[in-house]
């Protein structure tokens, strides 16, 4: 074949192949544009952004059941839970004599029965003039004090009416550690109804409080608690209330570390017994020895070089007090009661209340350097 028919020939299969080159995009971009034309009643713009919506796919979506164990025990409690109010007076001194302010407390509260009563903590009502609750509506109403146990830190105050939607005390014996839990009431006073979840971080706990007593048996949760949480109820997942949230451990007053997720509650059984004696008689009976005492500590008794460690010095005693009675004087330094000595687990008021009224306990003291006990026949110590 000559060079001529050779270039010929060339020319002929580029010319094919431009013409196929062009047939190809012309059909691809007629592919393009009606793929691209008939979506575009199922596009819109937002920024600028396409945004591809589907319906064909959006209603063929399963629908997704939000409500859980924790959801259904907030329902049950919620109507329950109130914000109470202590409208009180407060007395400030300064340099010009004293002054009385009229103030507002708040704290947290749960109704547990038809009759209105309310369970809140007795630090939250202390002191009080007038109380007044709000409801989970919003409704607000003046309450009734019936009685307060400062060692428990339980009160009971009542509402007016019949209540169908009262919380149930449930068995904080068989709580268990890890178990998860619902903090509520209303913070700050202000967050009405407020729901926070945790779980039991340990039970048994005791607490040293400013007046020289521990608080025992307290369940410790992570769940969070904040001023105004006072008095709110502690609950399961089954919607019962296993304590009465009390108080929380933001650091240590030694170290100057800073905690989180350290809240208490009060354990319903002791919150059930305190209440049902509050409702009956307004008080807790407690037992009674009659002093005015200061705690001995190891610092204390050495400096003062006193001949132990650790017990209750009695300030005062009154003459017709059961521990008077028994020989007990001022001065006397009690080490012991019936079988427990007082140390740094172990405080007197825990002791003490360890015992009931009527009963005949022996109690060890000394006197000077010398080791005495006596046997003595608890009071009643009705508030």
């Amino acid at each position: 074949m000559s060079n001529y028919q050779n270039t010929k020939l060339n020319k002929a299969y580029l010319l094919i192949i431009f013409i196929a080159a062009l047939l190809g995009a012309a059909t691809g971009g007629f592919i393009v544009y009606w793929i691209t034309s008939s979506n575009s009643a199922n596009q819109t713009f937002v920024n600028n952004d396409k945004v591809k919506i589907l319906p064909q796919h959006i209603e063929s979506l399963p629908t997704v059941d939000v409500e859980t164990a924790v959801t259904r025990a907030v329902e049950k409690v919620s109507p329950a839970v109130v914000t109470v109010i202590n409208n009180l007076t407060e007395v400030r001194r300064g340099f010009f004599g004293s002054q009385r302010i009229q103030r507002r407390g708040f704290g947290s509260g749960v109704i547990v029965s038809e009759d209105g009563y309310i369970i809140t903590n007795n630090h939250v009502v202390e002191g009080f003039n007038s109380l007044e609750v709000i409801l989970s509506d919003g409704k607000t109403l003046l309450a009734e004090y019936i009685g307060g146990d400062k060692f428990a830190d339980v009160a009971v105050i009542k509402v007016e009416g019949s209540w169908n939607n009262f919380a149930q005390l449930g068995n904080s014996d068989i709580l268990k550690p890890g178990e998860t839990v619902i903090a509520m009431g209303s913070p700050l006073g202000e967050f009405q109804n407020t729901v926070t979840v945790g779980v039991v971080s340990a039970l048994g706990r005791a607490i040293e409080t400013s007046q020289q007593f521990s608080m025992e048996d307290l369940i410790q949760t992570d769940a969070a608690i904040n001023r105004g949480n006072s008095g709110g109820p502690l609950v399961n997942l089954a919607g019962q209330v296993v304590g009465i949230n009390t108080l929380i451990v933001r650091g240590s007053g030694y170290s100057g570390d800073i905690a989180e997720g350290l809240g208490f509650s009060i354990a319903s059984n002791t919150v059930d017994a305190v209440a049902k004696q509050l409702i009956a008689q307004g008080y807790v009976a407690r037992p009674y020895l009659g002093i005015n005492w200061l705690p001995i500590n190891p610092p204390l008794a050495e400096r003062y070089s006193l001949p132990t460690e650790w017990g209750v010095y009695i300030s005062e005693i009154s003459q017709s007090s059961p521990a008077y009675k028994s020989g007990l004087r001022i001065n006397d330094i009690i080490t012991q009661i019936a079988d427990e000595e007082i140390n740094e687990k172990n405080p007197f008021i825990n002791i003490l209340l360890k015992h009931k009224p009527g009963e005949k306990v022996k109690v060890k003291y000394y006197r000077d350097d010398n080791e005495k006990s006596a046997v003595v026949t608890l009071g009643k110590a009705e508030r």
